[in-house]
């Protein structure tokens, strides 16, 4: 092993000295420092037996070695640090560094050496190397600091008190003394490392912690980057890096020095006595604070004090150069600006402690602050940037415990350099637009200063404040006012405050995100408790995080939005109240007490004068002085709240003056100076003999101030002026003169004025601060150009003042500050900022064409945009929008630049960012879109979508495949179409369609500028286009449902364009639907509604190509959506086609119609598969094609409807029974087309078709059907009657339409129909009546089959009106007769079938089926009451047996109606004829028969009452025809029903022969009315009316049913007596004969006259009619012989003596 291996012995310490000394033994001059060589020889040979201690020595600084022992190896270091030799030192100064990196040195440096102990060596140690700087060599100078920085840097070394601030001191003496720049960077260097490496242990409270090393770059940010030589700053960070690295790698640092725990954890109450920091031997007046300070330690730890005790002298450091004596001096500013660094480098790597420890808190206050204050006082650029940094830090990290102080700096420093827009400093402003936007990027303390100021009524408003300083710089000098700007900084400028802005705004919006995506916060919190917790719940370690959420212990409050809201109000109306104030005070002090700002007293209103910030002291002079009760009272209030005790006079009034300007009225200043007056002498009652002595003398002092300091005065007032002028004022005494004396010497020396001695701001944003603060001298300073620093003389008083409220704050509980997570907080920020923002942003965009201005304007609006969107802010949100669609100049493309495509990308950034929350701004973004497609497609050259409405399709494909179409654009300047000519005009924004202004010529200029930026559009394409309608598949239910209606209501414009409709939207609605198909059925349901209402609209367009477009895209659109699976009992697929009903039935335009029926045949027959609840819609859309007036829709829409029928029926009610009534309803509907009667036959025929699908049980009936067992009525619309369907199985219900639906058409006016539709209703009817109950069949009779012959009864006497007949109401009768004369006999038929058929089920029906059958009968048409006839006799042959007595009582009863209803009638058309004059027709009978044989001719009687006299004939003969037929039905009734048929049966049947016989002969006894019809007939040569037989057969039937009653059955007939009432129908037969013969009976002659047998008449008409009586006669005759020998008896003696001895002259 060699010597150089061994030197220095085996133990750690050896190994590193034994080196050094060797080295420095062969550096030294041997005779020079002859000591110092013994020295290190004794010491290597003592190393050399020393060795390392196995127990730690807690006594020795040096490690394994006993205390002799180090003192006596390191004594040479010190010999060598003195030398004075570089050559010596140098190895000294390394082997000092290197005990102290390798952790051999170690102990607890505290004070200067007073012994022998560890500490003290080492003290002497350290002190031994800060002095061998003195040498002034580069080399030591940096292996000084080495040296240093590793002591500090040592875990296992503490230093402490003056030994830290010798160490400081000397780091600051190389940088500001040191020749070399690489060693004044390392010096600073240095000193920020110390400073990280104390404040770090102080954060830990522990030696043991890991230190970032600093970054040199970072230090020269503001200062000495001219002292970069090269390669310094890398050097510095090498040197920097080196030392820190080396203490590192200390191993075992827990075992190599056993205090350390206690280093950790001892307390600083040693009294340790650490001097204040001197610079170049230099010490600093008031350096003996620092006792105090330690004496009143509240208990921390060494490592805590120590960096208490730096900081603190760190800051009175940073306030010492600011003497008026060393304002040139550079040195001892370059020491201000670095004492700033150095609190910088603190502040900006503080931890939790400065905000949790009240100490350093309160150190932040009382020290820090008022450097920042008494520096703001200095024009240096430097300074003032430091200044703005180290505010940034506190803003940033301790903002919660410094409201007061950040809301006095923040105008201070920042604001008013802001607000200063004519004439500020460039590098000032920047600096403050700098920190505006470091500050702006955390989105928490943007949230946190307008909680905090904005919404505190004690507070300015910083935040907005901040946006309308930012405004005004965005919009630069005001046009016409001087500012010393240049063009270039004027733009910058502009451009940082824009930048700003978009800050502010981005940040808002990422917080509002945040708080947002965690889920709780939108909404308002119920308590501050749950705010609270969330709050803290919610830290995100990466990020940057608030104070507050770090340590909840600090002085902070959670609260909620609502309560913002209400504070923030508050203060509005506050300040409101001061504006008002400044103008008229009276009128500002009545609105604030009426809203309760304040209180009503004269004390409360005093009060708020003189404590209330931003008053204007003017106005409160002003109000002071009036002379009206409640001001006065005021002003005694407010002179009375002061305390004048103990106070000089010229004080007093100083102290008194200060709060407000005195008025310029001498009436009011007397009333003033007169209550000051008696407030002083009641607080100094022995001081004037009366107060009238301090009113004069009041006066005398502001003469003499206004005197004395006003430059207007040229003759000053002397001392003596000033005695002579007060002599005697004291009751007439003289004051003393040396009391008047220095009271002119205070006035003269130190003007009375006020706190801010200029008005206050008018604007509320202006800070009112300023005059309770005094700050407006120090400001004005600030703000002002960079000059030369001016003495602090005249801002002493003032700077005193700040210190004085810091000092009184700092012993108090600050404000509370307020953090919020609810995110409605931005509604109030938007509120106030959203304003300035758009202006700024716009203006920029306007005015700015440079690339990075707007597009930071274009991200102002996207941010804006998004706050405003998503909290739901309308208003703002849409003037975003709207102003950055019109910066699209889409409108107007000629004056387009690159400025305006970026706006357009920023719309579809807009539309795809923020599309759930735009809500009706969505059309602001389509409009723009489809304009952009407009431009494209015009700039490609194709033709205009509007060439595609003026032609058929046919045409379009041939002109297609002929033109090459447009030539484009952008290779050919042409202007060939009208479209491109209108675009290139322009219009405004709000215009439909570009182009509205057609007027005007355009010149080739516009033409090139419109196709180079038709160019420039190219940036965007088709992809960003379409990508926001792809996207919409993404946007939330209530967007999509917005979004849709804005697209709608573009298209709307679209396609109404008068010029130039277009189809764009129209296209991207079907997209938007097929794109949206899959949305939940909810949402898609109200996305339907809106396209439906829209296909609706269009649809129903005048303009005709249009709306065919518009049916063809939602036919398109439907296809699609039919592709989808429909579930049963959903009702969509019916909403999503009533489009086409509704449109099918109101559109007037044919070509329409005929489209929808194609559409939905082409959609029905290609997806028949998948139609379920569509088929409602369907058979809506054909029912209305069967309607419709154009043969060809009725014959398309019928050829679809039967394919559906004939091959698709199941498909109809696969899902939804209900469908099958809506199938039958439009086949009903076609069954009444008039074009085609094979279309209703065809109709007809599958109604019965459907029948039979419905008997076998072709249905699916769903599930509710089978399960619910009530019974159902089911009501015919259409029934008059009331009557109703029940039953309890629901698909019975389906025949209601098809039954009443025939029933209805049985009545249809052609007579094929009328006959099919009977026949098929009573075949479906019988076929399938067995599946009816009862109480169905009950229904269908009354509201099915009853109908049909409701029209048989009701036409029989509707004719006769007044007893007047118009040829109108005969020709109707006829009409109306067609349905009888030609339908009856099926009808009857059919309806006796069906109801024999099904007897058993319908037996109740009978009295009403008989009703109809006698209304046949009764019918006036001879066809139609035959058919009756022989469907009774039909009915009662088939039910004979089955009908009860009392079912043929109801026959018969009807019957005996029908005979005796016909009579009123009949009666009434009779009646007519009384009014009919018939000429040569007179009352006598004689008359009658002698002109019976003699004609008339047609010229005698009118045309009129021909023709009603004709009807009457013919009434008359079908009468008489009807009460034959019912003699002829009672007869045959009887005949073959005999046996079945009871007495009183019987009896009816008498009555109905009996009442017959009567009328007619009392019909043929109307001898005038048989004239004038006879007369008549000869006229119209018509046949007379049988009337003559309708009595003999009456009365012939009458008594061949009496004669064959007396012979079927006699027992009968005697009960009944019927052979009286034969002999009585015999002897009126005979009766009437005779009267025909014209004789009288002999019961009638007069007793007085001869007996006079008969005559026959001589007249051909009588006998004729006597002729046809015979007949009669003799039956009636040969009755008598035939009957029994009673009767022969009786009829002889009642007859004979009627008919007498018959004699006539053929006898």
């Amino acid at each position: 092993m060699s010597a150089s291996q061994t030197l220095g012995g085996t133990s750690r310490s050896g190994r590193v000295l034994g080196p050094s000394l060797d080295k420095i033994i062969k550096n030294v001059a041997w005779r020079k420092h002859s000591q110092l060589v013994a020295a290190c020889k004794s010491a290597i040979d003592k190393l050399e037996t020393l060795s390392d201690s196995s127990d730690p020595i807690p006594d020795s600084p040096l490690f394994g070695l006993p205390l002799p022992d180090a003192e006596f190896v390191l004594q040479p270091l010190f010999l060598a640090l003195d030398s004075g030799s570089a050559k010596v030192v140098e190895p000294a100064l390394e082997c000092a560094s290197k005990l102290f990196s390798l952790g051999l040195i170690h102990g607890e440096i505290n004070r200067a050496p007073d012994g022998n102990d560890k500490s003290s060596i080492v003290f002497r140690l350290i002190d031994a190397v800060c002095k061998s700087g003195a040498l002034r060599d580069d080399g030591i100078e940096l292996a000084m600091l080495r040296v240093l920085l590793s002591s500090i840097r040592s875990p296992c070394v503490l230093i402490r008190g003056d030994c830290l601030v010798h160490i400081v001191r000397t780091c600051y003496n190389v940088y500001l003394s040191s020749l070399i720049g690489t060693n004044q960077i390392c010096a600073k260097a240095v000193l920020a490392q110390i400073m990280v490496i104390v404040f770090t242990r102080v954060e830990e409270d522990s030696m043991d912690v890991n230190i970032r090393t600093v970054l040199v770059g970072e230090l020269l940010e503001f200062t000495d980057r001219n002292l970069n030589e090269g390669s310094s700053i890398q050097f510095t960070q090498n040197f920097i890096g080196e030392v820190m690295e080396a203490s590192e790698g200390v191993p075992d640092l827990k075992q190599l020095s056993s205090p350390a725990p206690k280093l950790q954890n001892g307390n600083g109450n040693d009294n340790v006595n650490v001097s204040a920091l001197k610079v170049d031997g230099k010490g600093e007046p008031g350096g003996g604070e620092v006792n105090e300070a330690v004496a009143e330690s509240s208990g921390d730890s060494k490592l805590r004090e120590d960096g208490f005790l730096l900081f603190k002298n760190l800051c009175k450091l940073s306030m010492k150069f600011s003497a008026q004596e060393h304002s040139d001096d550079q040195i001892l500013l370059r020491g201000k600006i670095l004492s700033l660094e150095l609190l910088k480098v603190i502040m900006d790597n503080g931890g939790p402690i400065w905000r949790t420890n009240e100490r350093f808190l309160s150190a932040i206050k009382q020290y820090l602050c008022l450097s920042l204050l008494k520096n703001s006082a200095l024009s240096v650029m430097t300074i003032f940037q430091l200044l703005c940094s180290i505010f940034t830090s506190l803003l940033s990290k301790f903002r919660s415990g410094l409201k007061s102080e950040i809301g006095i700096f923040f105008p201070m420093l920042i604001l008013r350099v802001l607000e200063n827009v004519l004439q500020p400093s460039f590098l000032q402003k920047m600096t403050v637009l700098n920190l505006l936007d470091r500050i702006s990027q955390d989105s928490q303390i943007v949230i946190d200063i307008f909680v905090n100021y904005d919404c505190d009524v004690d507070a300015p408003n910083i935040f907005e404040r901040i946006v309308n300083g930012l405004l005004k710089t965005a919009l630069g000098p005001p046009a016409g006012s001087t500012t010393t700007l240049s063009p270039i900084q004027d733009i910058t400028f502009r451009l940082e405050s824009v930048k700003c802005l978009v800050s502010i705004i981005k940040s808002m919006g990422s917080w509002m995100d945040q708080q947002l995506r965690i889920g709780e916060f939108y909404l308002p919190k119920s308590s501050e408790s749950d705010i609270s917790t969330e709050n803290h719940a919610t830290l995100n370690g990466e990020g940057t995080v608030p104070d507050y959420e770090l340590h909840p212990e600090a002085n902070s409050e959670s609260s909620d939005a609502a309560t913002f809201e209400q504070r923030r109000t508050y203060k509005i109306e506050f300040q409101k109240g001061i504006a008002l104030f400044n103008r008229k005070p009276s009128k500002g002090i009545e609105f604030l007490i009426n809203s309760k700002k304040i209180g009503g007293s004269p004390e409360e209103v005093a009060l708020f004068l003189k404590n209330t910030t931003g008053l204007n002291e003017t106005m409160i002079g002003d109000y002071l002085g009036e002379r009206e009760e409640f001001p006065l009272k005021v002003m005694h209030a407010y002179v009375d709240s002061f305390n004048f005790e103990a106070m000089n006079f010229g004080e007093a009034i100083r102290f008194f003056l200060r709060g407000f300007r005195l008025p310029g009225e001498a009436q009011k200043i007397d009333r003033i100076m007169e209550k000051f007056a008696e407030r002083y002498c009641k607080c100094n009652p022995n001081s004037f003999t009366s107060a009238d002595t301090a009113y004069v003398l009041a006066y005398s002092v502001i003469l003499l101030n206004t005197d004395a300091h006003n430059s207007m005065v040229k003759d000053k007032m002397t001392k003596a002026d000033f005695i002579r002028n007060n002599r005697g004022i004291d009751d007439g005494k003289d004051l003393p003169e040396e009391y008047l004396g220095t009271l002119y010497e205070q006035i003269v020396k130190n003007e009375i004025k006020m706190n801010a001695d200029s008005s206050a701001p008018q604007s509320k944003q202006a800070n009112s601060l300023n005059k309770l603060l005094g700050l407006d001298g120090i400001l004005n300073l600030v703000t002002g150009k960079q000059t030369e620093e001016k003495p602090l003389g005249a801002n002493g008083v003032l700077i005193r003042h700040i210190q004085e409220q810091f000092k009184a704050q700092s012993g108090k509980s600050g404000p509370i500050f307020y953090a919020v997570t609810d995110a409605a907080i931005l509604r109030f920020m938007v509120e106030v900022c959203w304003g300035p923002m758009l202006a700024a942003f716009s203006v920029t965009l306007d005015q700015s064409d440079d690339r990075v201005a707007t597009a930071q304007s274009l991200q102002g609006f996207r941010h804006a945009v998004h706050v405003t969107a998503v909290m739901g802010m309308q208003t703002q949100r849409d003037a975003f929008v709207t102003s950055v669609a019109k910066f699209t100049f889409l409108h107007c493309v000629a004056d387009m630049k690159q400025k305006n495509v970026d706006a357009v990308k920023a719309i579809i950034s807009i539309a795809i960012e923020d599309g759930n929350y735009l809500q009706e701004a969505w059309e602001h973004i389509l409009t723009c879109l489809s304009r952009f497609e407009h431009l494209q497609l015009l700039g490609e050259g194709a033709p205009p979508d509007a060439t595609f409405f003026t032609v058929s399709n046919i045409e379009t494909e041939e002109k297609a495949q002929k033109s090459p179409g447009f030539p484009s654009l952008k290779k050919r300047g042409t202007l060939q179409n009208p479209a491109v000519a209108a675009a290139v005009r322009g219009g405004s924004y709000d215009s439909t369609t570009l182009g509205v202004n057609t007027s005007g010529l355009i010149t080739p200029e516009q033409i090139n500028n419109f196709i180079l930026n038709l160019n420039l559009l190219d940036q965007i394409g088709n992809f960003e286009l379409n990508h926001i309608f792809v996207h919409s598949q993404r946007l939330n239910s209530e967007a999509i449902v917005a979004f849709v209606k804005a697209l709608c209501k573009v298209s709307m414009s679209e396609l109404q364009s008068p010029t130039d409709p277009r189809v764009f939207s129209l296209t991207k609605i079907v997209e938007i639907a097929h794109y949206n198909m899959n949305r939940i059925r909810l949402v898609w349901s109200r996305i339907w509604s809106v396209l439906s209402d829209f296909f609706v609209s269009v649809g129903l367009s005048e303009n005709l190509s249009v709306a065919i477009f518009v049916m063809d895209s939602l036919r398109q659109l439907a296809m699609k959506f039919l592709e989808r699976e429909e579930l049963a009992n959903y009702n969509f697929q019916n909403e999503f086609l009533r489009p086409f009903v509704i449109v099918m039935q109101k559109s007037s335009s044919a070509e329409i119609r005929e489209l929808i029926v194609r559409c939905v045949s082409q959609m029905v027959l290609s997806r028949v598969n998948n139609v379920k609840s569509g088929w409602k819609s369907v058979f809506m859309v054909f029912t209305a094609a069967a309607a419709d007036e154009r043969k060809n829709i009725v014959l398309l829409a019928f050829e679809t409807m039967e394919k559906i029928v004939r091959e698709y029926f199941p498909y109809i009610t696969e899902t939804e029974t209900l469908t099958f009534t809506d199938c039958v309803r439009c086949l009903l509907t076609f069954t009444n087309s008039r074009f085609n009667s094979d279309v209703s036959l065809n109709a007809i025929a599958f109604l019965r078709f459907c029948a039979v699908k419905l008997a076998d049980g072709g249905l699916v009936c769903n599930e509710k059907s089978k399960d619910d067992d009530t019974s159902t009525p089911m009501r015919n619309e259409d029934d008059s009657d009331g009557q109703t369907f029940t039953d309890k199985d629901d698909h019975v219900s389906f025949w209601v339409p098809l039954l009443t639906g025939l029933s209805k058409l049985t009545s249809d006016p052609r007579s094929a129909i009328r006959k099919s539709s009977l026949e098929v209703l009573f075949n479906i009817l019988k076929d399938h009546g067995h599946l009816f109950s009862r109480p169905f069949w009950i229904g269908v009779f009354n509201s099915v089959v009853f109908p049909i012959f409701n029209g048989i009864g009701d036409k029989r006497e509707k004719l006769v009106d007044d007893g007047h007949f118009s040829p109108a109401a005969r020709s109707s009768q006829l009409e109306g007769s067609m349905w009888d004369s030609e339908t009856s006999a099926v009808a009857a038929q059919c309806l006796v079938d069906l109801f024999v058929s099904f007897f058993i089920v319908v037996r109740s029906q009978l009295p009403t089926v008989v009703s109809i059958l006698t209304d046949f009968i009764r019918s006036p048409v001879q066809g139609t009451a035959s058919t009756g006839v022989a469907a009774l006799v039909r009915l009662a042959g088939d039910l004979g047996s089955k009908l009860l007595e009392d079912e043929w009582r109801d026959i018969f009863l009807a019957l005996k109606e029908a005979a005796a209803l016909t009579l009123p009638g009949f009666l009434k058309v009779l009646g007519t004829m009384d009014n009919i004059e018939v000429p040569d027709v007179s009352q006598s009978s004689t008359d009658l028969e002698m002109f019976s044989d003699h004609g008339l001719t047609s010229d005698d009687l009118d045309d009129d009452n021909l023709q009603t006299a004709g009807y009457v004939v013919s009434r008359m003969k079908s009468h008489i025809a009807v009460q034959l037929l019912i003699i002829q039905v009672a007869t045959d009734l009887y005949k073959i029903h005999q046996q079945s048929l009871s007495a009183a049966n019987i009896t009816i049947l008498v009555e109905i022969f009996s009442s017959i016989a009567s009328h007619a002969h009392q019909l043929n006894s109307e001898t005038i009315l048989q004239t004038k019809l006879q007369k008549v007939c000869s006229i119209l040569d018509l046949s007379d009316p049988p009337m003559v037989h309708f009595e003999n057969e009456s009365h012939q039937n009458y008594l061949n049913f009496l004669q064959n009653l007396l012979v079927d059955n006699p027992s009968l007939s005697e009960e009944m007596n019927i052979e009286q009432q034969l002999v009585t129908v015999c002897e009126e037969i005979l009766q009437i004969y005779l009267s025909c013969a014209g004789c009288r009976s002999a019961q009638q002659k007069p007793v007085n006259q001869p007996v006079l047998h008969w005559i026959l008449p001589l007249g051909s008409a009588k006998k004729e009619e006597l002729a046809a009586r015979t007949a009669l006669v003799v039956s009636a005759l040969q009755c008598t012989e035939w009957s029994g020998k009673g009767l022969v008896q009786e009829v002889r003696v009642t007859i004979l003596p009627l008919v007498g001895e018959p004699r006539s002259e053929r006898a």
